[in-house]
């Protein structure tokens, strides 16, 4: 089973979601190594850590780093956050002129109050002429260049305000390759049940258009993907908190989409040489201190579900070399302990929320108006 996205065609309908802290260079990398060891090929597409349009077009140095990609990266797949159409072109444009991208999406899910109390994120979508407008600027500014512009977003603000049908209608008509949907309302943020049935609705309101639906929310295992293509005819599908500590999950993913025999889970010996592995590129990228600090937030992830107690946990949390990391790791490596079912504590979290906006945001759908303030850094949906 492949996807075709614009002029990209993937062998499997797989895609890694851009995640703040965590879809950097070495996971991305991480995550394809271990799909290529697995199951002989690297298919799916990666998306690097999202970033903001005007951050990239005015050179922020921490925004360009963002967008490095590794020599082995290929197709190459930039998130742009942005609710401003000016800076939607300018960043697309630099993408295309610097070649720094093989794809770009567009980020409209974020569901965070500091973002969409400014009128970004998920926010946007409620405004059509506003939402159409970034799209357009971005497909503009691909122009013939061969990078396909996509387009993710939410079910919509709350219960009251559904925008995907639109979202997804207004995506096409400006020339986007595809969209993805999250199956939660911006209220949800990452609480409950995704809902597939609107995912299926999508599928049908885009029916004819050609521009492929991708579905996102509460794919844990290779088992969830099939059921969620299988539910609601998608054509692909976007796996974001489920590969926390999980990055063999995409291996997975492809061999059941792709009728491959599934590797087995590993066992906890064979986490330890991942999470060994992961310290090490890390460590390529910013040093090993650098390294070891960020790899501290993955350990509870790479650690749930394994019988291992608090005291190693607290150890690899505080580890600064990778020699201290390797030694806390030793006794471990023959481990054939294999993770209890965790996958639903590693995506549902937190409760539905009232979704903060700009004063007077829901009063006119149509207004195009750029929101003040909304370029900021935020961290994905």
């Amino acid at each position: 089973m492949s996807l075709r996205v614009g002029n990209l065609e993937l062998a499997s309908p797989v895609v890694l979601a851009p995640m703040a802290g965590v879809t950097d260079m070495p996971f991305r990398m991480l995550c394809r190594h271990l799909e290529q060891e697995k199951i002989g090929t690297v298919s799916g597409l990666y998306v690097c850590e999202m970033v903001t349009a005007r951050a990239l077009v005015e050179g922020n140095e921490k925004t360009l780093k963002m967008t490095r990609f590794h020599p082995e990266e290929s197709p190459r797949s930039l998130q742009l956050y942005t609710s401003d159409p000016k800076y939607t072109y300018e960043a697309v444009r630099m993408v295309v002129d610097r070649d720094m991208a093989d794809h770009v999406d567009l980020n409209f899910g974020c569901p965070v109050p500091k973002v969409t109390r400014r009128g970004g994120g998920s926010a946007i979508p409620y405004k059509r002429r506003l939402y159409a407008n970034i799209v357009a600027a971005a497909v503009r500014a691909s122009g013939d260049s061969g990078i396909p512009v996509t387009v993710k977003f939410r079910i919509g603000i709350d219960e009251e305000h559904h925008t995907h049908l639109d979202a997804g209608r207004i995506a096409a008509e400006e020339g986007a390759a595809a969209v993805t949907l999250h199956g939660r309302t911006a209220a949800q943020r990452y609480s409950g049940q995704a809902r597939w049935d609107e995912i299926a609705r999508l599928v049908e309101h885009m029916a004819g258009t050609g521009v492929p639906v991708l579905g996102n929310g509460d794919i844990f295992a290779a088992g969830d993907a099939r059921a969620m293509m299988d539910a609601t005819g998608c054509d692909g599908v976007e796996v974001g908190r489920g590969c926390l500590g999980r990055p063999w999950l995409f291996a997975e993913l492809s061999a059941e989409l792709r009728g491959l025999p599934i590797p087995a889970e590993p066992t906890f010996g064979e986490v330890a040489g991942i999470i060994e592995r992961h310290a090490r590129l890390l460590a390529e990228v910013g040093g090993e201190e650098h390294g070891c600090r960020m790899l501290r937030k993955h350990i509870g992830w790479y650690l749930r579900g394994f019988p291992v107690g608090g005291d190693l946990r607290g150890k690899l949390a505080r580890i600064s070399s990778l020699a201290e990391l390797s030694a806390e790791l030793d006794p471990w490596r023959d481990s054939q302990v294999v993770a209890e079912d965790a996958s639903g504590a590693r995506g549902r979290k937190g409760s539905a929320a009232k979704v903060a906006l700009p004063e007077g945001w829901l009063d006119d759908p149509e207004d195009e108006t750029v929101p003040v303030g909304a370029e900021i850094e935020n961290s994905g949906g």
